[in-house]
């Protein structure tokens, strides 16, 4: 039995829909999803394209029909954490609207949560930190998300009336990406248990 067949499925897997069959999803769908945990849990550099297309219920014929080679499927799964992690500021948005104090607020706290809910920290980041120094295609999106999400920050701390927003969104920015390596090394119970804490106290200093 394939591993992602089993009960052993990440968030990421699941999202494709827990109504619909493993075997009728489309064969690119699992093939992204599949690739986006195991990347997850082995590193990107700790598992090939037959264990991917085997845990993914096909071949890597068919792999590499969607994709021209692993370095594509890779810029696929960041590609595909990226939409997902930029969903954040429509859902700030409806949430809280024309209140942009409140969506910095809530902001905090959706990171807070979100920090719970990646116990393998960011996709991103880690993909950066191990495709360093390689000239991996990924890096030039990694960085571009990275931008656009510190620049959305920054022009939301700049709504809410925050003094030097620049420098706010960077103080932000910094104890997010803190807090992510702070609970690979220490758990959830240290010191990134004080993120919300830490980030409404640096909110406050720059009202």
């Amino acid at each position: 039995m394939s591993r992602t067949t089993s009960a052993k499925k990440s968030e990421t897997s699941n999202e494709i829909s827990a109504a619909v069959p493993e075997d009728r999803i489309p064969p690119r769908e699992r093939i992204v999803s599949t690739a986006s945990e195991l990347f997850r849990e082995r590193g990107i550099r700790g598992i090939g394209v037959d264990a991917i297309a085997d845990a993914a219920l096909t071949n890597k014929m068919t792999l590499y029909r969607h994709f021209g080679s692993k370095d594509e499927l890779v810029c696929e799964t960041l590609r595909r954490a990226s939409e997902k992690a930029g969903t954040i500021w429509r859902d700030l948005e409806a949430a809280y609207p024309g209140n942009p104090r409140a969506q910095l607020d809530a902001w905090v706290e959706l990171r807070a949560q979100c920090l719970n809910g990646e116990p393998a920290g960011c996709d991103l980041a880690n993909a950066a930190i191990e495709l360093k120094g390689e000239g991996h295609p990924a890096h030039e999106m990694i960085e571009r998300h990275k931008a656009e999400q510190r620049d959305r920050l920054a022009a939301l701390c700049s709504a809410a009336g925050a003094r030097e927003p620049q420098l706010l969104a960077d103080t932000l920015t910094l104890l997010l990406e803190g807090a992510r390596v702070s609970r690979q090394a220490m758990g959830a119970a240290g010191c990134c248990g004080h993120f919300a804490k830490a980030c409404h106290a640096a909110i406050a200093s720059f009202a």
